[in-house]
């Protein structure tokens, strides 16, 4: 195991002084166990294939379901890089507030667990727990996608640029719907003008 990348999975527990690092700790523990725990009211299909090598990078979160761990938090996106080990880091990098707040990032690593799709993943921020991450949508140029938890608990809609034209965000309303997910709790994450 490459001692490098197991530092990295930690980095999340170095942020924190232990009183209220305990409680970040059950309230993520009781978060991703009810995600995974739920029965689905209707049957979740990923797109049938993820290139990884397309998807690295940075993906902005334009809207989310909003939980506990992105609570006041804005300008997040995610960025995806592959390891010799096979597995990718994800960095989670967001401002807390303010867009004018100091930038801070959590460390986390995913890995693929349907081979033959790459659309299903395992995301890590807190070892050991961790997430079942899905592909439901992705655009064919690979501009932007969705990713949800099985459980219809948590979903992203997420971006190459930071801002997404309102008729695709709404035709994204209307796919993620039709698997079951509730357009109505999606939450729109601030996120400052391009560069």
């Amino acid at each position: 195991m490459n001692l490098h990348h197991k530092k990295q999975d930690f980095n999340l527990f170095q942020q924190f002084s232990p009183a209220p690092f305990k409680r970040l700790c059950l309230l993520i523990l009781v978060a991703f166990s009810l995600t995974g725990c739920a029965t689905s009211p209707t049957s979740v299909h990923t797109v049938p294939h993820v290139d990884l090598k397309r998807y690295l990078g940075n993906w902005y979160v334009i809207a989310n379901i909003p939980y506990v761990l992105e609570k006041g938090k804005v300008a997040t996106y995610d960025t995806y890089s592959m390891r010799p080990d096979g597995r990718m880091d994800n960095v989670f990098t967001f401002r807390k507030g303010s867009l004018t707040a100091p930038e801070k990032s959590w460390h986390g690593v995913a890995w693929v667990a349907n081979h033959e799709s790459n659309a299903e993943w395992k995301v890590r921020f807190l070892w050991p727990l961790y997430s079942t991450y899905l592909v439901l949508e992705l655009d064919p140029e690979y501009r932007w996608a969705v990713v949800a938890t099985p459980s219809h608990k948590l979903l992203w809609v997420l971006a190459r640029q930071r801002h997404l034209d309102d008729t695709t965000y709404a035709e994204i309303l209307q796919r993620i719907a039709a698997q079951g997910y509730d357009p109505k709790r999606l939450a729109k994450v601030p996120q400052p003008a391009e560069p």
